[in-house]
């Protein structure tokens, strides 16, 4: 799995590329951790080149979720396939991380 982090002028985005699994996804809390250490309040995990999510990796975005909140801010997820949103209706987790079509709608009406 490979993670990107782009700052962009009100928000930064997360891009993971790969599978979410068990493996990857520490690796994901970890980036996303760490760009709220820096004082990052509006994170977006553009989830478009992610090719499979399972239990970990919907377990490290609604962890993350909780970071970005304590820290007085919010993390929205983006460019959802598939099989990731499939995963997120299963649980009705999309009710909590809801889907916007790309990273820069994510924060438009905030």
């Amino acid at each position: 799995m490979q993670i990107d982090v782009e700052r962009h002028d009100t928000y930064s985005e997360v891009s993971s590329q790969g599978r979410l699994n068990m493996v990857a996804a520490p690796k994901l809390k970890e980036a996303i951790s760490s760009e709220i250490g820096t004082g990052a309040k509006r994170i977006v995990v553009n989830l478009g080149k992610t090719e499979f999510m399972d239990s970990s990796g919907l377990g490290a975005l609604i962890s993350c979720l909780k970071l970005a909140r304590q820290a007085g801010g919010d993390l929205r997820i983006a460019n959802v396939p598939q099989q990731v949103l499939m995963v997120l209706q299963l649980t009705s987790m999309d009710r909590v991380l809801t889907p916007y079509p790309d990273a820069a709608s994510a924060f438009d009406r905030a």
